[in-house]
């Protein structure tokens, strides 16, 4: 298993927590949005790790753009859920070794 797609279920695992409705926002809020950095953070660094391992990318795209837009309400919450989804599904998949 590849250090991005290792990122991958720790970022996605942590989205989904972050789009539980109540709880999520709460956690966001109470800690001054600094989840919101810390995340934009891990989905850069699993991005470009991504790249160099050519997996698929557009979760952790997805997840740059839910970390600038999280601090909206109802589409932090929404968006927070998709990418952890996508995250998720992306690293279960099985590569090619080509």
């Amino acid at each position: 298993m590849t250090g991005s797609r290792i990122l991958k279920w720790i970022s996605g695992a942590f989205e989904i927590f972050l789009g539980i409705p109540v709880l999520g926002g709460l956690f966001i809020i109470s800690t001054g949005y600094s989840p919101l950095v810390v995340m934009l953070i891990l989905h850069i660094i699993t991005l470009i790790l991504s790249a160099k391992n050519n997996e698929p990318k557009y979760g952790s795209i997805l997840g740059i753009i839910t970390s600038v837009v999280g601090w909206i309400p109802f589409v932090g919450m929404i968006l927070h859920i998709i990418t952890g989804i996508l995250l998720m599904v992306t690293a279960a998949k099985k590569t090619s070794n080509v």
